[in-house]
């Protein structure tokens, strides 16, 4: 296991889904973590007792990450609290349709500015302390529609194409101190909606037949920070599904 005892990782939308997966299991690696939420306060405090059960320290914090300002905040008070910022995990995003052409330009916004603006954001407001600790590592969570379109999801898979080029040019940006990599992942977890048959069908769209699981996400971000020499890459997690 990826030992991360006296890290501090900031994880945007920490609380529910893949984002829970991810902050689990950076705790059980040793880290102190920082669960970032907008709207699922219930959901983030429930992540937060779990994480306390075992026993590293947490914070929760409410911020709206295409709000630079309040991006900077959460930073603050995340290093007033913990003293500095080791991991940062770009996990927060929208899935919503913004089918093209459109008269909906707020729902556009509103997606890319999350994904785009607000990892940006992130990423700019922790670099200067990484920087001064001499060590850090920025992970950005993507997913198959930064190469492969997304009908009636443009700023979606817009916003995701983006956060892989944002990847590499903080790669670049930031080396050698900030290593800056990214994780793909495919089918692991079911959207709301999906009923048994879609499930199984999806799965068939898969070269290994079935759905992978949030931890697998959590697995894949912990062997990036511990693989020292990768920066600037992005793990397709996907189960071959981008083959098929």
């Amino acid at each position: 296991m990826c030992k991360l005892a006296n890290q501090t990782a900031l994880i945007t939308g920490g609380g529910a889904r893949v984002g829970k997966a991810i902050t689990l299991a950076l705790a059980e690696a040793g880290a102190n973590v920082v669960i970032n939420y907008h709207l699922s306060a219930e959901a983030a405090t429930e992540t937060a007792n779990e994480v306390s059960r075992l026993g590293v320290s947490t914070l929760t914090i409410q911020a709206d990450i295409s709000d630079a300002a309040q991006v900077a905040m959460m930073v603050k008070q995340a290093q007033d609290h913990f003293g500095t910022l080791d991991i940062l995990i770009n996990n927060a995003s929208l899935f919503k349709k913004t089918p093209f052409p459109t008269t909906d330009l707020a729902t556009w916004q509103q997606v890319s500015r999350v994904l785009i603006d607000g990892s940006f954001y992130c990423a700019n407001a922790v670099a200067p302390l990484m920087l001064q600790h001499g060590n850090g590592n920025i992970i950005n969570i993507i997913d198959l529609s930064a190469w492969q379109p997304l009908p009636n999801f443009g700023a979606h898979s817009v916003g995701k194409a983006a956060l892989l080029a944002l990847t590499r040019q903080l790669a670049v940006e930031l080396a050698p101190t900030i290593r800056v990599n990214a994780v793909a992942p495919g089918l692991v977890l079911p959207p709301p909606h999906y009923n048994e048959t879609k499930i199984a069908q999806a799965a068939q769209s898969t070269l290994l037949n079935r759905w992978g699981k949030p931890s697998d996400v959590a697995e894949a971000v912990l062997f990036l920070l511990k693989a020292t020499y990768i920066t600037g890459e992005v793990i397709i997690l996907d189960g071959g599904q981008h083959l098929k």
